[in-house]
């Protein structure tokens, strides 16, 4: 748990519900369920749930709201999609329109939020298992590249798969593709090992998202499906407006990955 962090879930949604905690849930309350979010109107609800049917890896499905209402039930946790994520990211027909730390002057009656698994998840299982999660000085966050491998279309909805990089030791690889895979709520196992090039990522050290990778001798590139896969496919939808989280500031939920959540 990084130093200062709230030590439940329950307490970080309610700091961040009061504007005390704007900063990424990356890192912190290691073993929670955390979530990406991806909120829409109505008449595009169905496009993106066929849109995570046919693309689970990138797009797990954790929960559904009822069109209208902004509070979400997963297990114990109870949670106000407007207000209980530290950072969101409007967008307007398809283009970043700001990163407003409370959205309820921008939830409608016919909104739908959509949580969807998060790589975040599994990290802790993989340190447990002496299996090392490197990231740049600083920084809690993985190195996130697009891909030229194409996600399966879905009414209005399409784009190119995003991945996160994690660099193994080569002698564990097998151990993090086992463990990984115990978590589809985390994106399961790795989509590809090895070769960039595969993936036409041309070069590792400049990611289209997130940090540097590092990357020690010995070291296997190992890719995993990622939840910033959705927010490339919203903008060839172009709605009139649509809302998800700001990358890194996930919805962290009351129970542990290695533990179903009640209920579900």
């Amino acid at each position: 748990m990084s130093a200062g962090a709230p030590d439940t879930p329950r307490a970080l949604r309610e700091l961040a519900a009061a504007g005390r905690w704007n900063g990424p849930t990356a890192g912190i309350l290691d073993g929670h369920q955390q979530a990406n979010l991806v909120i829409v109107p109505r008449e595009l609800a169905y496009d993106v749930l066929l849109y995570c049917v046919r693309n689970p890896k990138p797009c797990p499905v954790i929960a559904v709201t009822e069109p209208g209402d902004p509070v979400v039930r997963v297990g114990t946790t109870v949670a106000d999609l407007r207000t209980d994520l530290p950072r969101y990211r409007l967008w307007r027909h398809g283009e970043p329109a700001g990163e407003p730390h409370d959205i309820t002057p921008y939830w409608r009656d016919d909104s739908v939020g959509f949580l969807l698994g998060c790589s975040h998840t599994f990290e802790g299982p993989l340190c447990r298992a002496g299996v090392p999660v490197r990231y740049a000085p600083g920084s809690a966050a993985p190195p996130v590249y697009v891909t030229d491998v194409p996600t399966r279309p879905a009414g209005r909805l399409s784009g190119p798969l995003v991945v996160s990089m994690r660099a193994i030791p080569a002698a564990l690889v097998a151990r993090a593709v086992e463990i990984t895979a115990r978590y589809p709520t985390g994106h399961g196992a790795p989509v590809h090992i090895g070769d960039p090039a595969a993936l036409g990522i041309a070069d590792l050290s400049r990611p289209d998202f997130g940090p540097s990778p590092v990357i020690e001798d010995g070291d296997v590139p190992v890719f995993w499906a990622c939840g910033v896969t959705p927010q490339l496919a919203l903008p060839a939808a172009a709605p009139e407006y649509a809302i998800t989280h700001a990358p890194g500031h996930m919805l962290v939920l009351d129970h542990l990955v290695d533990a179903a959540p009640e209920g579900q």
